[in-house]
């Protein structure tokens, strides 16, 4: 298990903390006892699949208080592995986390253990990223022809389920629809890529009443009790490219309500893209948080400052 700095938590866990069962670039994942997982989104921020020394303020309540706002509004399309987010309602133990409870709060999902499935399962309402890349080369999606003479940003013909492989090293790989048969089997795969272009519909239409247009977005599905879940984080500014509606015109790079301010210094930067990277000045650290912060209140109209942990 790797583990990686740039946590806001602070001090070793004490001997009756729950176990650390997988820290990674942004979340720590903790033993919660029988089928349950304490899920703790920290400040910690990566580009270049680096993760920055400076943590990011309020980026873990954003992420949390997101996908907890957005499994609310899925919630009649499938289960969640949500169980808590009440720290009253976290096992003992939780008070040993460096941090504690104080910390715990608001960055915290008390979730059920589910079985993943080997796969990300992304959905494209619009032509970005490596997709573009791909249309630019081959004319394709994921494999699909696309029609002729789109531009980044372009809206697609239609959502595309474009699944891709979790890579434990290096990036992920993007698979088609036969690769992902592969994976899980032709039930599962059809079952995710049709609970998947549900909720993307559905998101984007929240969405785009907010004046936020989400170009592509990841979920993660597993699943728990022999039924196909939701879980993890769900449609947040890590996962999700957010875009305001009034500043994404086709043929151009919209800007994103993520970590656009930081990837943006980093590249002037005379750096190798390998740890350990450059100090981040105060400017970009708190650019980028008033960028998540923003997504969060622009998308669910609520203050973040009314989110728990406060």
């Amino acid at each position: 298990m790797t583990t990686t700095s740039g946590s806001t938590a602070s001090g070793p866990p004490t001997s009756d903390a729950l176990p650390l069962l997988h820290s990674g670039k942004v979340r720590d994942l903790y033993d919660a006892g029988p089928d349950r997982l304490l899920m703790v989104a920290s400040d910690r921020i990566s580009a270049f699949d680096v993760v920055m020394r400076e943590p990011i303020a309020e980026k873990g309540r954003v992420l949390t208080a997101m996908t907890v706002h957005w499994l609310g509004v899925l919630a009649d399309l499938a289960p969640s592995h949500l169980i808590s987010t009440d720290r009253a309602d976290f096992p003992a133990g939780a008070e040993g986390i460096p941090g504690g409870l104080d910390y715990l709060e608001g960055r915290s999902m008390l979730v059920r253990r589910a079985e993943m499935l080997p796969m990300e399962c992304i959905v494209r309402g619009y032509l970005a990223g490596s997709a573009f890349t791909e249309y630019k080369r081959d004319g394709t999606v994921h494999g699909m022809p696309m029609p002729p003479g789109l531009r980044h940003a372009d809206r697609l013909p239609e959502p595309l389920f474009t699944p891709s492989t979790k890579a434990t090293d290096g990036h992920d790989r993007n698979i088609g629809m036969d690769d992902a048969i592969d994976l899980v089997g032709l039930d599962t795969a059809t079952a995710a890529a049709e609970l998947c272009l549900a909720a993307y519909a559905r998101a984007a239409t929240v969405a785009e009443a907010a004046g936020i247009v989400i170009g592509d977005t990841k979920f993660e599905l597993g699943f728990v009790d022999g039924t196909l879940a939701i879980c993890d984080e769900v449609l947040t500014p890590d996962s999700s490219r957010f875009w305001p509606a009034d500043d994404c015109a086709p043929g151009t790079t919209p800007p994103s309500f993520d970590k656009q301010p930081l990837r943006d210094w980093l590249e002037l930067q005379p750096w190798d893209k390998k740890p350990p990277p450059p100090a981040l000045p105060a400017q970009v650290v708190e650019a980028t948080s008033r960028r998540y912060v923003a997504a969060y209140e622009r998308i669910t109209g609520k203050r973040l400052a009314d989110w728990c942990g406060a």
